[in-house]
């Protein structure tokens, strides 16, 4: 072990949100010393981050070779996310500065999949709308019509852990399970999944939830010809990541009156309006604002992981990266270990 573990570090946190401040205080401020800024990390912010050994960053910051140069100059070492995803992060950059790069491998898969599953019931049975006219005491049914999960199909793409705990419930509704990703899961299996290729997924599933990494593979996996694909009343989520899906061909497809309801947890060009209040901003996104106007699409503010259960787990973890920089040590959190 280090002979520097004990030592005192500045961690400065990005993209913290009033109910996280408190689990990271309590996990770093008896020990480190702790700044938290609700500051998006790019080439403007990054003198924000001088003289801190340790940044730990939000999915939502842009850490490109220019910040990474700048961070590795200003005294930053290693770079924990706090988030499971890192296709925000120049890798490759990172490894060329001398800086080391943790992740969130894993936390709670619960968290994500009963979101998915929120959205998808909410956008089925219409439940925006119907409380939005309640609210103004307007009781009609018109225009609320839903349907039955049970005995119908649901395409999950990507089998991990939280495809898996989404396939789980999907299951628990009595649907019939068709799976794709790069291997099989045996959970998965259990439940009568089968794995089928991609185009058919898209073409049989009534409910297709997306719970993929963003990959160069997989960027635009729901792209104008997959969403041609799916049948005319298919409910579409997504809580992983924005870049999955084409949003611009997404709005033509609702355009043409297709698709029964989308929900959106994430959003391909999220960063800087995501996790902010735009409340009295001009929205210059013109396709996220068409988004928006579609009744029949639901957009989140990327927040299915945000439980007190994962939040916890995540905060533990990023915790564990730090003691494991303090001590030269690496882990399954490891995406770019410290210079030899």
């Amino acid at each position: 072990m280090s002979d520097t573990a004990g030592r005192a570090l500045d961690i400065v946190a990005y993209g913290v949100v009033a109910d996280e401040r408190p689990l990271l205080e309590e996990a770093f401020d008896d020990r480190h010393r702790l700044r938290c800024l609700d500051l998006v990390l790019d080439r403007d912010t990054v003198s924000t981050a001088a003289g801190c050994e340790v940044v730990c960053s939000s999915v939502n910051d842009v850490l490109d070779a220019e910040v990474l140069t700048a961070l590795a100059r200003g005294g930053t070492k290693l770079i924990t996310q706090r988030a499971t995803g890192y296709n925000n992060i120049d890798l490759t950059a990172a490894r060329e500065e001398g800086l080391s790069v943790a992740r969130v491998s894993s936390y709670s898969p619960y968290s994500v999949a009963e979101f998915a599953w929120a959205l998808a019931l909410a956008v089925n049975r219409r439940v925006a709308r119907s409380v939005a006219r309640t609210r103004d005491f307007d009781f009609r049914l018109n225009g609320l019509l839903g349907r039955d999960f049970h005995g119908r199909t649901a395409g999950v793409l990507g089998t991990g852990k939280i495809g898996t705990a989404f396939a789980r419930i999907a299951s628990g509704f009595g649907m019939r399970l068709l799976g794709s990703d790069i291997a099989q899961d045996p959970a998965c299996l259990e439940l009568g999944m089968e794995y089928v290729e991609r185009d058919r997924l898209f073409a049989e599933a009534d409910l297709i939830s997306l719970h993929l990494p963003l990959l160069p593979d997989t960027h635009h996996v729901v792209d104008a010809d997959a969403l041609a694909r799916m049948k005319d009343d298919a409910i579409l989520i997504n809580t992983s990541r924005g870049g999955l899906i084409d949003a611009q061909a997404l709005v033509e497809t609702l355009r043409a009156g297709r698709l029964d309801g989308v929900g959106l947890d994430v959003y391909e060009e999220e960063a800087g309006v995501f996790f902010f209040d735009r409340s009295m901003d001009v929205m210059t996104d013109d396709v996220l604002a068409r988004l928006m106007t579609f009744r029949n699409v639901l957009v989140s503010s990327h927040q299915a992981y945000f439980t007190r259960d994962a939040v916890g787990q995540i905060v533990a973890a990023t915790a564990r990266n730090v003691e494991d920089h303090l001590a030269g040590r690496t882990g399954e959190n490891t995406l770019v270990p410290p210079p030899a």
